[in-house]
């Protein structure tokens, strides 16, 4: 007896239905603002900030050259948050970590 045939399916449908089973679709998402930094904070921050890692929760951790510019960073916080999240199709991020370059 011989199997039933299978019709071929696009490698891009496969992964992206892996991706979606194991909870990872939103997640990769919410990343894409990691290499859009510069472009979401503009030149100057991003000389002195490098985004990290992405938390579970939705926490951006970003690295910061100076004591000075970490402090500006926490006052300008809820704008650059708002521009992050300004993308309705990304799930947002919920929060920004601030952390000292040594």
């Amino acid at each position: 007896m011989s199997e039933p045939k299978r019709t071929p399916k696009k490698l891009g449908d496969v992964v992206a239905s892996v991706l979606e089973h194991a909870g990872l679709t939103d997640r990769i998402a919410q990343a894409s603002v990691i290499p859009e930094w510069p472009r979401l904070v503009g030149p100057q921050i991003a000389e002195v900030t490098e985004p990290l890692l992405l938390q579970q929760d939705g926490t951006l951790v970003v690295m910061v050259k100076t004591h000075a510019w970490m402090q500006e960073l926490t006052f300008l916080e809820p704008e650059l948050l708002k521009r992050m999240n300004a993308d309705p199709a990304r799930p947002p991020i919920t929060r920004l970590r601030w952390m000292l370059r040594r």
